[in-house]
């Protein structure tokens, strides 16, 4: 007999686990299913541990080619590559375990395994092995099964030789060669971490720039920096295939009609997700699906089975752990009746752990022009702050979009040091529709790199004191 629950999550991912903490909070009786530890691709094998690996090339970068800049010598320095990929993944575990902790806490239960639908109310859990291990009904289940990478035929993954990025955080040894195929967010970290460790990088993009979805100011000035630390960068760029002969891998592209053959060591697929959608028996309740993606509304992420939600990365894009958090707030406050605000989609920000770092929020330049506004673009070099002179971090700059008529923030893009740090202030400004005045006129703290924000919106109208 399954047993009963108010609300029944399946996915433990930022979406899944949220969403069940919350509802229990709220006073619903909670069960999460997941086959995995709890916290998704992004605790598991994304936002967390490649962060942790992107500080180990940070460190090694800062002191192999700057120590001497801050007066420190430093001798027989040297990485252990399976050491910093073992940090990653302890780290990892850790924060996975405290989530399981806050479960427990939270009086949430859990249930290890595969979810697939039986009807609109029962979910049966199945094993590693396919055999059913439990069953349980629920007035109303959240599906919160993230997305995966896109496989494509012509770049077949064999998760040795041609690898997705689960695999490049946890490769044995650090790569000769190393083609990335896809030059968004996870392509271009992979880029900056190989490099600065020795492995001769090539990034691959069909687009006209690297970081397709950034203001292209940014994106030539990442392209800049990376070229400088001796990553090909390759745009415009069609794969034709990719296979593997004599323990290498050969990549067939196409670049101004002509075509070429490159040839690494390994290569990384970094072309994009789609949503887990496959093998969890949505065709036996017929919810509707989208393009690879579950359909809902976008208000209380109901699909079009009433008692049936979805939230996350599995809905589509934004793909960030930080909109599937979101998203699972609003949908339990929903269901309990308290009326949340609607997310603002134009109010997210996106952030690339690279070095410099990127992060940005609302509109570009050019999609503010395309959306008809008038504006006032202001801008800020690091170069001319004191404090980023004194820490040594001058690359870069602060850059906000502001409608001409009344104001507004329209957008904002950081490159540069603590970017994705930074851009919290600029986030909150805009989600209270602040102005070029009330940015100028909020006293920052000198010297800090958030001064530059406050130049560069000065700098828009032309008040900018120092450039």
């Amino acid at each position: 007999m399954p047993k009963n629950y108010e609300i029944a999550v399946l996915g433990g991912g930022p979406g899944g686990y949220v969403a069940a903490i919350r509802a229990a909070q709220l006073g619903f009786s909670v069960v999460v299913i997941d086959k995995d530890n709890l916290g998704g691709i992004c605790l598991n094998w994304g936002c967390i541990p490649t962060k942790s690996l992107l500080k180990n090339a940070e460190m090694y970068d800062l002191m192999k080619n700057h120590s001497n800049d801050f007066g420190i010598s430093v001798e027989g320095l040297k990485f252990d590559f399976k050491k910093i990929i073992k940090r990653s993944r302890d780290i990892s575990d850790s924060i996975t375990k405290n989530v399981e902790l806050l479960i427990k806490k939270n009086k949430v239960d859990r249930i290890k395994g595969f979810g697939k639908f039986v009807s609109r109310n029962q979910i049966d859990i199945f094993d590693t092995e396919k055999k059913k291990i439990d069953s349980i009904h629920a007035e109303k289940i959240i599906l919160a099964t993230g997305a995966s990478s896109k496989i494509f035929p012509n770049i077949p993954v064999d998760r040795k030789n041609i690898i997705t990025s689960t695999e490049a955080m946890i490769l044995n040894t650090l790569p000769k060669e190393l083609i990335i195929i896809g030059a968004g967010a996870i392509g271009v970290e992979f880029a900056y971490f190989y490099s600065v460790l020795g492995t001769k990088v090539t990034l691959i993009e069909m687009m006209d720039q690297i970081l397709p979805v950034e203001d292209k100011e940014v994106s030539e000035t990442l392209s800049k920096s990376f070229k400088k630390r001796g990553i090909e960068i390759l745009i415009s760029t069609k794969v034709i295939n990719a296979e593997l002969k004599n323990n290498s891998v050969v990549v067939q592209i196409e670049r101004e009609g002509k075509k070429f053959e490159l040839i690494a060591e390994k290569v990384l697929s970094a072309i994009g997700v789609s949503g887990n959608t496959e093998g969890i028996g949505l065709e036996n309740v017929g919810i509707q699906t989208e393009r690879g993606h579950i359909k809902v509304n976008r208000k209380n992420y109901q699909t079009n089975i009433p008692n049936i939600y979805a939230i996350g990365d599995v809905i589509g894009p934004p793909w960030l752990a930080h909109v599937a958090s979101a998203e699972a707030i609003a949908c339990i406050e929903g269901i309990k009746g308290l009326h949340p605000s609607p997310i603002d989609y134009s109010t997210i920000p996106g952030c690339t752990y690279c070095q410099p770092q990127v992060a940005s929020v609302g509109m570009t330049e050019q999609a503010a022009l395309n959306a008809g506004f008038e504006i006032k673009v202001g801008k800020f070099p690091f170069m001319a702050s004191g404090k980023a002179f004194a820490i040594g971090e001058r690359e870069g700059f602060v850059k906000l979009i502001f409608d001409k008529k009344y104001g507004e923030l329209l957008g904002a893009h950081i490159i540069g040091s603590e970017a994705t740090e930074l851009i919290g202030e600029l986030t909150l400004a805009k989600s209270m529709e602040a102005t070029f005045e009330s940015i100028v006129k909020t006293v920052h703290a000198h010297p800090t790199l958030t001064e530059s924000i406050m130049e560069a919106a000065a700098n828009a109208y032309g008040e900018s004191i120092h450039i």
